[in-house]
């Protein structure tokens, strides 16, 4: 048995998660999902929890998406996995405690999903975002093509979404797409902090809160989304991109 894929611990009225795969930069498979979603539903039920903090094992990454390499290997899997949870375990989660996601590192495609899922983003000043799943023929299906939409200006969400190219960590506050940039080892220390100040207000407020401006449905863009990505799974593209990866190789894309 080899360590958690997440790993769970409290302090106080806060859950703190870590995604723990840093050998694969924390990129996302069946046990991490499982994990998370697990320790969500349990925030969720525990009426002592007030708030959620999410961050990434390591100093290198946050959470580098998808494993991509298990999805060339066909081994990417949901089995066992809770319809409600989503990718990783929390973009489609129904969680009225706050989330604060304290990036450490690199937060590519899932990873950026992450983030814009969670209420308040704490970064580290080596942190970059973005939605590269343009450049492996698949798009942002884990609800990064809507929110990051509806986070940011027009005309600057379209371009990371078409262009698939990262912002570094000092963009994305500019841009405000996350609350707060420190350096590396305050990443999570500023996030616990941050909890503390939301954690010490009523916790019935707050959730409720929460509920009202989080709370239109996102339902019409979830089908959206399930459409396409069901219609592109099915290209060449979608598959050459991720072998291409794997491979370590540059895409060959036919466009079919």
């Amino acid at each position: 048995m080899g360590e958690p894929a997440a790993l769970v611990e409290r302090r106080d009225h806060i859950m703190l998660i870590t995604l723990n795969r840093p050998e694969a930069r924390n990129a996302v498979n069946r046990a991490m999902t499982q994990a998370v979603g697990q320790a969500l539903d349990e925030a969720a039920a525990d009426t002592a929890i007030r708030a959620v903090i999410l961050t990434g094992a390591g100093d290198k990454a946050f959470c580098a998406g998808a494993d991509l390499k298990e999805v060339a290997r066909g081994e990417f899997s949901t089995e066992g996995c809770q319809p409600h949870w989503g990718f990783a375990g929390c973009v489609t989660h129904p969680i009225a405690k706050p989330v604060i996601a304290a990036v450490n590192g690199f937060a590519l495609g899932g990873g950026t999903e992450i983030a814009l899922w969670a209420d308040l983003v704490v970064a580290s000043e080596t942190a970059r975002f973005g939605l590269p799943e343009v450049k492996r023929g698949i798009i942002a299906g884990a609800g990064g093509a809507f929110r990051l939409a509806a986070q940011l200006p027009t005309k600057v969400a379209m371009e990371i979404l078409l262009t698939g190219e990262p912002v570094t960590a000092a963009d994305a506050l500019r841009l405000g797409l996350v609350n707060r940039v420190v350096p590396q080892e305050q990443v999570v220390p500023a996030a616990l902090a941050l909890a503390e100040t939301v954690g010490a207000n009523a916790p019935l407020a707050v959730q409720a809160i929460k509920r009202i401006a989080r709370g239109i449905s996102e339902q019409d863009a979830w089908e959206r989304t399930a459409a396409e990505s069901a219609a592109l799974m099915r290209s060449a593209d979608a598959k050459e991109g991720p072998r291409a990866f794997a491979e370590k190789r540059a895409p060959v894309w036919e466009g079919r």
